[in-house]
């Protein structure tokens, strides 16, 4: 009978012990359920139960408005739900709310949709365990810096933007880059922007002897410069940045544009988890594929953490993780160790990827 006894001690341990490895995980899926950004946080919502469905993980969706207050409740409810890590989170208001709590309650969040640069580049200082699957504010304009002065080192180049706070940056940026790498555009200046032609702005780009030019702004006015240059037979290629994804208007892009923008997520997502999307109806755009991968993350995070012993936290640092939209890894402030932005050529009919890169 001791034997016996010890033997169903034994199986019980066994039970229980397995019971424990094979604990659900359980993913926190904050987003924008209400209010103007709802459309883009039933996307996180669609993309995140997906993964979800596909890999066993219980998810507790709450919305946060996009606003602090929602923030602040939605992580509310995750530490009391006791939720081993967060997902979502579209607006700098509500993520810097939540991360307090979060933090203090020892669960890491992977956002999909906040640019903030200060919400990664203050961790020594806060100590949030924050991940960003997703561009920083500035990656944007350090990828067209990057990218366009080593494509034209050797050509005449001009810098012009439209005066805004979005353009001037990206153009200063670029200009600055461009003096370090000792290389002088041959034009300067700004446009006045939402004009019907720019046949004035062309004209004097041609006089400059400007064959590339990288313009700050949005994408209708730069498909009216090169209609214009076309018409003016300046022989120039335009440039932009992610601007250029809305559709132009009336005037099409010159054939030749350069885009530097990150991918969209659907031309490179694994074609099993298309399918998948597609079985059930939803749309692989905006935030859905982001959110699928994101979840994906935190399933072999949670992996790595529980058979290392390391915080959840850690595991998620310098790792690679095979996604839905291909290999990811966060740096130590939590920011994409590469950046996403590439560059894409107009080739008559859309955005392709540019052999060049």
């Amino acid at each position: 009978m001791g034997s016996g006894a010890t033997i169903s001690a034994a199986l019980a341990w066994l039970f229980l012990a397995g019971g424990a490895s094979a604990q659900t995980l359980t993913v926190g899926v904050a987003a924008p359920l209400s209010g103007p950004s709802a459309i883009l946080g039933k996307q996180i919502e669609a993309g995140a139960g997906l993964a979800a469905e596909a890999n066993g993980i219980d998810l507790r969706t709450v919305d946060d408005a996009c606003t602090a207050d929602g923030g602040r409740a939605a992580a509310g409810e995750f530490a009391a739900a006791k939720v081993n890590v967060v997902v979502g989170f579209l607006c700098t208001e509500a993520i810097e709310a939540a991360m307090p709590i979060l933090k203090d309650a020892n669960i890491p969040v992977i956002t999909v949709g906040v640019r903030t640069e200060s919400l990664t580049d203050r961790r020594a200082k806060t100590g949030w365990p924050v991940y960003r699957l997703g561009p920083r504010g500035d990656d944007e304009r350090n990828a067209v810096a990057s990218t366009l002065t080593r494509l034209w080192q050797n050509e005449l180049f001009a810098v012009i933007d439209d005066g805004t706070i979005y353009g001037r940056e990206l153009a200063e940026t670029l200009r600055a880059a461009a003096e370090q790498a000792a290389l002088k555009p041959v034009f300067v200046d700004t446009f006045r922007p939402q004009l019907d032609n720019q046949i004035g702005m062309i004209g004097r780009l041609k006089k400059a002897g400007a064959m590339h030019v990288f313009a700050g702004g949005d994408g209708e006015d730069i498909a009216i410069m090169g209609r214009d240059a076309a018409q003016l037979n300046a022989g120039m290629v335009f440039a932009g940045g992610e601007n250029l994804r809305a559709p132009p208007g009336d005037v099409p892009y010159a054939t030749g544009t350069l885009m530097i923008a990150p991918p969209e997520w659907a031309d490179v997502a694994d074609a099993k988890v298309l399918g998948a999307f597609a079985t059930q109806k939803v749309a692989p755009d905006g935030y859905t594929l982001p959110a699928y991968a994101a979840v994906e993350i935190a399933k072999a995070a949670s992996s790595l953490a529980e058979s290392s012993g390391r915080p959840l936290a850690d595991a998620l640092t310098g790792q690679d993780f095979a996604t839905a939209i291909g290999p990811i890894r966060f740096d130590a402030k939590g920011d994409l160790s590469q950046n996403p932005y590439r560059v894409f050529r107009f080739d008559g009919t859309r955005f392709a990827p540019f052999e060049s890169n």
